[in-house]
């Protein structure tokens, strides 16, 4: 392990629901809950304001309306998220060329390898920067923690929160690690936990007081010897700027469970789409497709095919899921839909289009008469009225006459706008028909939409919790 705190791990501050109170002035100082709306949506993010009530990350959403009733609730926007992601990562790579991101509000930087922090001293200077240049660019707030090791990095950021930072000296490390929970340490989830506990190990000073040999009796060599180590305060994972992605996937969770085969039959090829804008995104390809089924009662099932080589056409990865899912039974209805690509390359094979088309024809005539004579018929009993447009809440809108603003909420053919920008001061509220021509939606604007511009922090942050 290294002689000096250089290793930076970076959490912002309830990401997700921080943008949305930079974005929306009447929410700063308010509690912000972002997720899934529907009735087995879950908590994406909370802003700190509304974990005073106890709501927190991954909590079920019906749950979180009882404990805080009066909060915002707001539908994710992950291209927002994602450009502030973008700009924050940037920032990074100016410290250092080992940047490692964990997710959109995570990382760590070796700032040893960028020659910005070689002792103590300097890498606190770093991180002080840091926060400001952050502040500055996204108008929101990270924490920062600063250590010899990954391990350590990672809970230091976990003391800072919020918008805070917590550098440990080398040499104090088994001392401040005595008293914390096996939680705190990587790879200890309730399960191990548990097992800790019933044998008396509740603290990671006990960790290593048992000795490594005690700890592989309970959980085996590989758990017990990685466990006994970071007890101990070694770490010596390095900070890997590229990370292989093994797979690209997309899912949907349903509020109401899906009965009609051919509504999963569409709900999986407007799935496959998205997978594959995913997947050239990331300008990859892939050569195994699946597709992930979850039943009413529960059960998951998955299902996969491996093709001759790499593809990243639609045509392609539609057929294979479609003739995956004719091996399922969904007649007791589907509550999650899933597709992805593994065994990912950075090149395509060109013939699979055609390869596809030939497994396709080999099903039977009569199947596929079958399957166009069900949606024909389907077709002629129940028209599809014309598309509703649906307004998301907490999502961006533009009226003709009134400007900038985002959905508050919908219903009964009705849309309730509040009308304000980043810059601006809390805005009025007003409610059209959800059919009103001279509403649209919009992109988001920018959250400092000035240079040297500042939207000002979540107000009432409490000195603690969870990013």
């Amino acid at each position: 392990m290294r002689t000096a705190p250089t290793i930076l791990h970076l959490d912002m501050d309830a990401f997700y629901a921080s943008a949305e109170q930079a974005a929306k002035p009447s929410l700063r100082g308010k509690a912000v809950i972002v997720g899934g709306l529907g009735p087995r949506g879950v908590v994406a993010t909370c802003s700190y304001e509304a974990r005073v009530f106890g709501v927190h990350s991954a909590m079920p959403m019906a749950q979180a309306r009882r404990l805080a009733p009066n909060a915002a609730y707001l539908v994710p926007r992950f291209g927002l998220y994602r450009d502030i992601s973008e700009q924050v990562m940037r920032l990074l790579r100016e410290l250092s060329p080992l940047v490692e991101p964990l997710s959109l509000d995570e990382a760590f930087v070796d700032l040893e390898a960028g020659q910005t922090a070689w002792d103590a001293e300097s890498a606190r200077l770093t991180g002080v920067k840091l926060r400001g240049d952050i502040r500055a660019v996204t108008g929101l707030t990270g924490s920062v923690g600063l250590a010899a090791s990954k391990m350590l990095a990672k809970i230091a950021s976990e003391q800072a929160k919020p918008d805070g930072l917590v550098l440990i000296e080398p040499g104090t490390e088994r001392e401040l690690l005595a008293p914390m929970s096996v939680r705190t340490l990587p790879g200890v989830g309730p399960a191990t936990g548990d097992h800790l506990r019933r044998a008396g190990i509740t603290t990671v000073g006990e960790i290593a007081e048992a000795g490594e040999d005690e700890l592989v009796r309970l959980l085996g060599k590989a758990h017990g010897v990685a466990l006994y180590a970071m007890a101990l305060a070694h770490d010596v994972r390095p900070v890997v700027a590229e990370r292989d992605t093994k797979s690209v996937s997309v899912e949907d969770t349903y509020d109401v469970d899906i009965h009609d085969r051919v509504r999963v039959r569409m709900e999986v090829q407007r799935l496959a789409d998205r997978c594959v804008r995913r997947l050239r995104g990331a300008h990859l390809s892939g050569r195994t497709i699946v597709l992930k089924v979850r039943r009413y009662d529960f059960s998951t099932l998955t299902r996969s095919e491996t093709l001759r080589g790499p593809t990243d056409d639609p045509a392609v990865v539609r057929e294979a899921a479609a003739r995956l899912l004719e091996s399922v039974d969904t007649t007791g209805g589907v509550r999650l839909l899933g597709v992805g690509v593994s065994g990912l390359a950075d090149y395509t094979q060109e013939d699979l289009f055609a390869q596809a088309r030939t497994a396709a024809a080999a099903a039977s005539a009569e199947e596929l008469e079958h399957v166009e004579q069900e949606e024909a018929d389907e077709a002629v009993e129940e028209p599809v009225p014309p598309a509703e447009r649906r307004w998301h809440a907490g999502h961006d809108v533009r009226h003709a006459e009134f400007g900038h603003g985002w959905v508050q909420g919908s219903g009964l053919g009705r849309v309730t706008v509040r009308f304000e920008t980043p810059g601006s001061l809390p805005g009025r509220v007003r409610t059209f028909r959800s059919d009103d021509p001279l509403l649209e939606g919009a992109e988001p604007l920018p959250l400092v939409e000035r240079l040297g511009g500042d939207v000002g922090a979540p107000a009432g942050a409490p000195a603690g919790g969870e990013g």
